[in-house]
């Protein structure tokens, strides 16, 4: 088996690689990961003929290379929640149509298939029946709406 080793070592070190990849799995905290894929670097060195000193050293340095540089973001990536707005956040930036006029203290729009009480963002506008306008946010069960430029 040692012999093996010593003769095919890019091989080995692709053994490596996967038996780090498939605890990973199990694991998912992407630390053998980051080393499975310094496993990879050094099976590269050692096919391209490096003497096993190079081939770990080059494992070493990609490995920590990884772990202190590339896994830092991803998991903040990935724990950083869902990037889907849900609710009435989701209706932020669409558009309605005026049902009953709109001033800035009250009136009512179509907006996503219901019918919403509205008013208007800016003080002095009225917008009239029929207009279409943009929700730029909700105020408890009333849609802030302006102009919709077209």
């Amino acid at each position: 088996m040692i012999d093996w080793i010593q003769d095919h070592p890019a091989a080995s070190w692709l053994g490596v690689a996967v038996v780090l990849a498939v605890v990973e799995i199990f694991s998912l905290d992407l630390v053998l990961l980051m080393f499975a894929l310094g496993a990879v670097a050094a099976a590269v060195a050692s096919g391209f003929g490096a003497p096993l000193w190079l081939a770990i050293a080059v494992f070493a340095v990609v490995s920590v290379g990884f772990l202190y540089f590339v896994r830092p973001p991803v998991v903040a990536r990935l724990h950083a929640g869902p990037t889907l707005t849900t609710g009435h956040e989701a209706l932020v930036g669409r558009s309605g149509v005026v049902l009953e006029p709109v001033d800035k203290r009250n009136g009512r729009i179509q907006l996503a298939g219901e019918v919403w009480s509205a008013r208007s963002a800016e003080e002095h506008h009225l917008f009239e029946t029929g207009t279409e306008v943009l929700v730029t946010r909700i105020d408890g069960a009333t849609a802030v709406v302006t102009i919709k430029e077209s």
